[in-house]
């Protein structure tokens, strides 16, 4: 490692989630000429899962923000890159570029263009690339560079580029196509990957990028100007529909959830069972339990009970707390329940859990309720909260809605919906009464859950919704 690449550190976009591949820069807390320390957060990201803050791993001063706001970057992409060394000055970055003419005795001039070309040619995981394998090969390419210099000075130039193009890259040898550019567009794997998706030509984009390569600002602007080509000829409606329509982008946690749900959706046989149940009882000890001196300060409300219904109903029926393994063919039963809470955000859905929520006391629960709605509601769920879930409750009861056919969480066995609790008249004690009265709609796998034990498990925790004292006989 050369003394430049030691002192201009690079800051790679990390794995901050379980195998998420890509993240969207948020917002940057830094700019070029701050000074950052080990540990200070430089940027917030976000990933499919949830929006996370990225502490920067060693010291200095910031050299170069490599992506704007808004841009989603591959994992194990730079994104930062530190001077940790500042008081050595300029010097040596700046001597490269008047030694490039003479590329044959480029060692001098190495940290300069490897550390310019490690930026925008390094395939991600690789290292540093080092300068001679990218520059010496096109940097005597145009002709009028080969032609211009007839002094002595030009002399060692043929003598350098003689070794390396010749064996390591023939196909440099054709320099040019008829428009002045390289016969073959340059970019890297990720950069074209994205034209590919986009359904872009790479030789129709015009490189921004060092030494003519495409990055993957250049492929965006190339399908937006096809876009906005696409739609030119079809002027009348375009015009009518104009102020009228909103397009916004489907990335992070809203995408990841589109692609969950779908996969859930075709993957596992649904079945929904619903009932309606008098949870007159339960909404009387809610009104009780928030004047306990035990729960004060904490969140207490309906979907408390009814998490602790369903956590009774798993302990009497513990084979719907269980996993589908398609790979080993096998199902995989859980001793422990991660209860999933939906939970509505600016993001889009998220389902964090609370972590062996069968163990926890009645205060725990409620505590631990609070906290997750909480952070939900900032942004600041991590993704290690919403991995691992068991079983899902949703409360679409919030919104006014009596029942629904929710899709399974991704790796869980069942969910369970709550709906709107209403005053509703009701056959109680042989007589017709107003009763405040639910419908609970649970989904289950079909493939691990048969009907009679998701029938159990539903019965169960509309019996201890409708008396509530069973949570004390029943557990």
């Amino acid at each position: 490692m050369t003394a430049v690449e030691q002192r201009f550190r690079e800051f790679k976009m990390p794995d901050v989630g379980e195998g998420l591949t890509e993240a969207e820069i948020l917002k940057w807390f830094v700019a070029p000429g701050d000074t950052v320390t080990d540990g200070q957060v430089v940027c917030e990201v976000e990933t499919a899962k949830a929006a996370v803050e990225l502490p920067i791993p060693f010291d200095g001063v910031v050299h170069e923000l490599r992506f704007d706001e808004g841009t989603t970057v591959d994992v194990g992409t730079p994104i930062i890159s530190v001077d940790t060394d500042p008081g050595a000055g300029e010097a040596a970055p700046q001597a490269a570029p008047a030694a490039g003419e003479a590329v044959a005795e480029a060692p001098a001039a190495a940290p300069e263009s490897e550390e310019k070309e490690g930026r925008q040619a390094n395939l991600v995981g690789y290292g540093a690339a080092p300068a001679s394998t990218k520059r010496r090969p096109r940097k005597p390419l145009p002709s009028a560079q080969r032609s211009a210099p007839a002094p002595s000075a030009a002399a060692p130039a043929p003598q350098a580029p003689a070794p390396a193009p010749a064996p390591a890259r023939p196909e440099a040898a054709p320099e040019l196509n008829g428009s002045g550019r390289p016969a073959r567009p340059l970019a890297k794997p990720p950069v074209r990957k994205l034209a590919k998706d986009l359904g872009i030509d790479l030789e129709t984009v015009t490189p921004s990028g060092a030494d003519g390569i495409i990055t993957r600002e250049d492929v965006h602007a190339a399908a937006e100007a096809a876009q906005a080509a696409r739609e030119t000829p079809v002027a009348a409606p375009a015009t009518a529909a104009q102020g009228r329509e909103r397009r916004v982008p489907v990335k992070g946690v809203r995408k990841a959830t589109a692609q969950a749900m779908v996969n859930s959706a075709f993957t596992a046989p649904h079945v929904t069972e619903f009932v309606t149940v008098d949870v007159t009882r339960t909404m009387k000890l809610v009104s009780e339990l928030k004047q306990d001196p035990e729960l004060a300060g904490l969140r207490v409300n309906p979907l408390l009970l009814v998490a602790k219904a369903l956590l009774v109903a798993i302990r009497r029926n513990p084979d719907i707390n269980a996993t589908w393994d398609e790979g080993n063919q096998e199902i995989v039963y859980k001793d422990y329940v991660n209860l999933g809470i939906a939970a509505a955000t600016p993001r889009g859905l998220i389902v964090p859990n609370i972590k062996d929520a069968d163990a926890k006391t009645l205060p725990e629960l409620a505590s631990a309720l609070g906290e997750l709605v909480g952070t939900a509601r900032e942004g600041r769920t991590s993704p290690a909260e919403m991995s691992g879930g068991t079983i899902t409750i949703t409360n679409v009861g919030v919104f006014g809605i009596d029942a629904g056919t929710p899709i399974i969480n991704p790796g869980e066995s069942a969910i369970l919906a709550f709906g709107a609790v209403k005053l509703q008249p009701w056959v109680h004690k042989g007589e017709v009464k107003p009763r405040q009265v639910t419908t609970l709609a649970l989904s289950f796998d079909h493939r691990l859950v048969d009907g009679e034990l998701g029938s159990k498990v539903l019965a169960d925790v509309a019996a201890v919704l409708e008396r509530p004292k069973r949570l004390i006989t029943w557990a």
